[in-house]
């Protein structure tokens, strides 16, 4: 009955992405859904996608096994997210009718930001993609009963199929339909996790002291806040996010789709925070991995609502995943392809994006089997010169100082502060890190070609 009510789930998304088909003619719509998104779809949407399967699956697990100072991202961290990006990008980057992130560093600095900041882009959203297809082989794992590397094999397969057909137009429509299914099924596993602790109190009586410490033991504060900043700056300038502003009608409406969703991550991010601390103390086994919650479902849940409860979040992981791997063939299509075939039309950039997508989905595979956890392939995935791009973007877009060295260098500077700090030397505060010496790498460029425009002058 599972397996075959799972069958079903997969020929429904395969449905949806032959209808959404039918509306592509070329990359605009394939890559933007169009620009005809509305606010519900919009906030929906960019919720849906960031409460996939690092939220609900990794985060759980993360937080069973180490605590609140596992995750400390939840839910505020990506919350805030969220709220920082709809007013401080969301609006001004839809009113200038883009299709990606480095659409508007060629606008704002030239051609060589313009590629440079695909270049640093593409690796993040394939590390997302990663993650989500991850967080689809252990659901599909735990339903079928099969091994984790075969699922992933088959999953990767399902999402390149999915995202070929149906672009983001599909992505979206899935996160409406299968947002409402997932939310009722948070609620009703939670209630049966309480009822199986022995009743509210009781539920919270079983979490134990040590779970509830924030700082990890021999964590210092510097190493707290990066925890807290790599979510909330890291993930600002992720194409999967900025996509869905971009595929809003209006300026208005991708700024108040992005504060909804906000809202919306606040309130339901709730959910996974309290599945690991009162599963955990309930006694179902915080050593299973990323495999933690799907267990927990399986043994609360009745057949019914846990095929209802596994094939919505199967569904929800699966949008989040295909808006990864959109994520790298519009960068790659938009802003490389596109500048070897400067007189590619629409058709063209259609047929390309979807060849690149094939490519994205292969190459997250390849990660996936090497990643050793959903929760840590998001947090490398924001991290991951994402430092760069917030400096260049934010004083870009807000200001007039600095130029395309400006950008170079920060991004320059930016990969490898995280490089020498995170992988290299290991010092706590890499991310932050890597923010300051963006910033000063942009600073510092942007003076040196103001000075030499003003000595050129004289």
């Amino acid at each position: 009955m599972i397996l075959a009510a799972l069958i079903f789930y997969v020929v429904l998304q395969l449905g949806i992405a032959v209808w959404a088909s039918r509306k592509i003619a070329g990359d605009v719509d394939y890559l933007v859904a169009g620009r005809r998104l509305g606010m519900f779809a919009v906030g929906i949407s960019v919720f849906a996608t960031w409460f996939g399967g690092e939220t609900v699956m990794g985060a759980s697990a993360t937080i069973a096994s180490e605590g609140i100072a596992g995750a400390r991202a939840e839910p505020f961290g990506y919350a805030i997210c969220l709220v920082l990006a709809a007013l401080a990008v969301a609006g001004a980057l839809r009113a200038k009718g883009y299709i990606t992130l480095a659409d508007f560093f060629r606008d704002r600095f030239g051609g060589r930001a313009e590629v440079a900041a695909a270049c640093v882009s593409i690796p993040t959203s394939v590390i997302w993609a990663a993650a989500q297809l991850l967080a689809l082989a252990a659901l599909l794992a735990t339903v079928a009963g099969l091994p984790v590397d075969i699922t992933l094999m088959a999953v990767t397969g399902l999402v390149i199929l999915y995202t070929l057909l149906g672009g983001l137009l599909a992505s979206v429509v899935t996160d409406i339909l299968q947002g409402t299914i997932v939310l009722i099924g948070l609620v009703i596993l939670l209630f049966a996790l309480v009822d199986h602790a022995g009743g509210p109190a009781a539920a919270l009586a079983s979490i134990q002291p040590e779970q509830l410490i924030l700082i990890a033991p021999g964590e210092s504060w510097l190493e707290r806040l990066d925890a807290f900043a790599i979510p909330i700056l890291g993930s600002i300038v992720a194409q999967e996010l900025i996509s869905r502003f971009l595929g809003s009608k209006t300026a208005k409406i991708a700024v108040r789709g992005g504060l909804l969703a906000g809202g919306l991550y606040l309130a339901v991010g709730f959910f996974p925070l309290a599945f690991g601390l009162i599963g955990a103390g309930a006694g179902f086994d915080a050593s299973a991995g990323d495999l933690f919650l799907p267990n927990l479902a399986a043994e609360l849940l009745p057949t019914a609502l846990f095929v209802m409860f596994a094939g919505a979040l199967f569904s929800a992981v699966l949008s989040t995943v295909d808006s990864a791997l959109l994520a790298v063939s519009a960068l790659t299509t938009e802003n490389l392809y596109s500048r070897v075939r400067t007189k590619a039309g629409p058709r063209e950039k259609l047929v390309a994006a979807r060849v690149l997508t094939v490519v994205a989905g292969v190459c997250a595979y390849i990660v996936a089997t090497r990643g050793e956890t959903i929760y840590g392939l998001v947090e490398l995935a924001s991290s991951l010169g994402s430092a760069g791009l917030l400096v260049s973007l934010l004083i870009g877009l807000h200001t007039r100082f600095g130029d395309e060295w400006s950008a170079l260098a920060a991004l320059a500077s930016g990969l490898i502060a995280i490089w020498l700090g995170d992988w290299v030397f290991e010092i706590p505060g890499a991310f932050l890190f890597s923010i300051l010496a963006a910033l000063g790498g942009y600073v510092l460029a942007g003076l040196a070609s103001t000075a030499v425009q003003r000595q050129s002058q004289v």
